[in-house]
């Protein structure tokens, strides 16, 4: 949790950065970031700003629409404000307006209109008696910019509107069509393929190339350029000329100006989320660029009945897609050894959306990479998914750098999380890797430790097995025993059809694992059989484990830094994520037993040997209860147990701390249900 006073700090540094990137965006039309970054550290000023909002300030970000103007074009003021959009970027955001509206407007039936939500410059034609008279950008919203004798330049803007049946009385007096002046996107690759030819830096993207293809002070140069202008909205003096927004669509089309055909009309809610569900698969193919789509009510009666609310019309929404990149903070860079003992840094931050995921971490693949971006703990980075699927940083936000920061040292990270274990790196490599280990040794280990009584207790898997297995080339990870069938088994020197089929029965058996035994029997470093108990009681899911982040982990009694960091480097790991998702797969499901609390708090130790049951027994047994079993005796222990050919360390140590001490027949009937 940040303090107030970072808090305060973070709140100032955004809306510094921010105005910043508003005004290369806006004005100089030379924007250093994308889009999804703008909008991502905008998103995280405005939250802040909503849970604080004692912090907010006349001057940010969020407290105006837009910019200030370039003073090379005359200013204009618009006849009706033109307003930005509140955006929304799920289904329950869409019900929330759906249902204010219906609060607004009680009893009223509403039609939806919806359409795809172009990325380019937004301006307005002024015909006069059906003659092109100006051209205005959207400017601050209330004053734009005269653009008029380069809009002039668009070949698909009509000079004069065509004259339709029944709708003659637009070529009357005054009417503004709204809409995007855009370059498609196979013309903006024919432009940066030739500039590329010839030397010169590439175009960012077509959005950005057209606003600043528009602002040039020489009509030629537009005219140059393929700008196309695709028209949203239509305006006249008397607004009942204009009955729904999908009439206005309509006469778009017949005063002759080009619109999107997609536009639609829906009765129901479901019919506008289907339209954005099949919009988010199409997009791609459109060929404009597009971020979401624009959902209003089609009546523009009620549409106006409906009113602004602060800069933002309550008739209409902006349906945001999930980003393709986003910004977060790293909280810390944990180290995974993985199966081949490569040492892999992640980078572990504040839950973020990309691509329509949410993600934790991301791998820094190897010490060279996080030298080269510079990455450090505390930073803004900016994220991306790889091929829509795997989570990259892209680089640093310089400008949000902690002051105190300082560089990664890989070599004193690796020592400090692995302590006992020593690192080399090949020559020729990039990645540190464990000395005097290889992938088989590592894998055979690992899969004893699955099998074993304390972990899965899978009968007959036993060394001997384990090693017959890998070295057969049958499995290459802890999951692929699942999948080994008897006809295989049959082809090792060491089984019959009977011990084929019975190991190949004992692995089914435990299909359905205890989630403590299982989270044991991943190996996860430093997390023995008592942790495993206490992350399957917090989390009572692999899945929701997986998710758990660095305060969550900590909050747990008896979890500190280390295993922190070491739980969260396996789940970061991809070959680990690629192992959960294909136990999913061959139908292995953990099960949260919920335990009985009757030894709840009660700390057992056991000494010698039991009669009656095993030691493993006893404390799969003290746990089902409830209970704390001990591998030591500690000042927090209840109880030592004391069974036969007993040592004096324990004796002694428990007489010195005041622990009680009981024998066999006790415990039984403390263990007794």
């Amino acid at each position: 949790m940040m303090s107030r006073t970072q808090i305060q700090n973070r709140l100032e540094e955004l809306r510094e950065l921010l105005a910043r990137y508003s005004y290369e965006y806006h004005v100089l039309d030379s924007p250093t970031v994308s889009d999804a970054i703008y909008d991502s550290l905008y998103g995280e000023l405005k939250k802040l700003e909503t849970e604080n909002p004692d912090l907010v300030t006349f001057d940010s970000p969020t407290q105006r629409v837009g910019s200030e103007l370039l003073d090379g074009f005359d200013k204009v003021k618009h006849n009706t404000r033109m307003l930005s959009l509140n955006d929304v970027f799920d289904r329950k955001d869409v019900e929330a307006w759906v249902e204010r509206i219906d609060k607004l407007l009680p009893g009223r039936k509403h039609e939806f209109f919806a359409d795809i939500k172009m990325d380019g410059l937004a301006c307005a034609l002024i015909y006069q008696d059906g003659i092109f008279s100006q051209a205005i950008t959207r400017g601050d919203s209330y004053i734009g910019e005269d653009v008029t004798e380069n809009v002039r330049t668009i070949k698909n803007v009509p000079l004069r509107l065509r004259s339709a049946k029944g709708y003659e009385h637009f070529l009357n007096g005054r009417t503004e069509i709204r809409g995007e002046i855009v370059i498609l996107k196979k013309d903006f690759e024919v432009i940066n393929q030739e500039r590329e030819k010839n030397g010169e830096a590439l175009f960012a993207n077509p959005r950005n190339l057209a606003a600043g293809t528009i602002r040039q002070l020489d009509p030629r140069l537009v005219a140059s350029r393929p700008l196309h202008f695709r028209a949203y909205d239509i305006l006249r003096d008397n607004p009942s000329e204009i009955p729904t927004n999908m009439y206005a669509y309509q006469a778009i089309s017949e005063l002759g100006l080009v619109r999107n055909k997609q536009a639609s009309v829906f009765s129901s809610l479901s019919g506008v989320m289907e339209f954005i569900d099949e919009w988010d698969q199409k997009r791609h193919k459109l060929p404009f660029n597009t971020d979401g789509l624009v959902v209003k009510v089609n009546n523009r009666t009620q549409y106006a009945e409906l009113g602004i609310v602060g800069k933002q019309p309550r008739a209409a929404v902006a349906y945001k897609y999930a980003p393709e990149q986003a910004t977060s903070v790293v909280r810390d860079i944990v180290i995974s050894i993985g199966r081949t003992g490569a040492a892999t840094p992640v980078a572990v931050f504040d839950p973020v959306v990309v691509a329509g995921t949410t993600v934790r971490h991301a791998s820094l693949h190897n010490a060279d990479e996080i030298e080269r971006l510079d990455i450090r703990i505390g930073d803004t980075v900016v994220i991306f998914k790889a091929g829509d699927i795997i989570p990259q940083i892209e680089g640093v936000v310089d400008k949000l750098r902690p002051k105190n920061s300082e560089r990664f040292d890989f070599l004193a990270a690796l020592k400090g999380q692995y302590p006992e274990l020593t690192f080399e790196r090949p020559a020729g490599e990039a990645i540190y890797r464990v000395v005097g280990t290889n992938s088989d040794l590592i894998l055979k280990r690992s899969l004893e430790h699955f099998a074993s009584k304390g972990a899965l207790d899978i009968d007959t898997l036993g060394e001997k097995n384990v090693v017959a297995l890998v070295d057969a080339g049958l499995v290459g990870d802890l999951a692929d025993i699942y999948s080994i069938t008897s006809q295989e088994l049959l082809s090792l020197e060491r089984f019959a059809e009977i011990s084929a089929h019975k190991l190949v029965d004992a692995i089914a058996e435990k299909k359905t694992p205890s989630l403590d035994r299982f989270i044991y029997g991943l190996g996860i470093r430093h997390v023995g059989s008592q942790t495993a108990v206490d992350l399957a009681s917090n989390f009572q899911s692999i899945e929701a484990l997986a998710q758990a982040n660095i305060d969550s982990l900590l909050a747990i009694d008896g979890i500190g830094i280390v295993v922190a960091e070491s739980i969260l480097a396996w789940f970061a790991d991809p070959d680990n994520e690629s192992l959960l998702e294909k136990f999913e797969r061959l139908g292995v499901k953990p099960v949260f037993h919920k335990s009985s609390s009757k030894l709840s708090g009660i700390s057992f130790v056991v000494t010698g040997t039991l009669q009656s049951m095993s030691r493993e027994e006893a404390k799969n047994r003290i746990r089902e209860l409830g209970g704390i079993f001990q591998s030591a005796v500690a000042k927090d222990t209840t109880y030592l147990v004391v069974g036969e050919n007993v040592g004096s360390s324990k004796l002694e140590k428990a007489r010195d701390y005041g622990i009680k001490i009981i024998k066999e027949e006790y415990l039984i009937r403390l263990l007794a249900k």
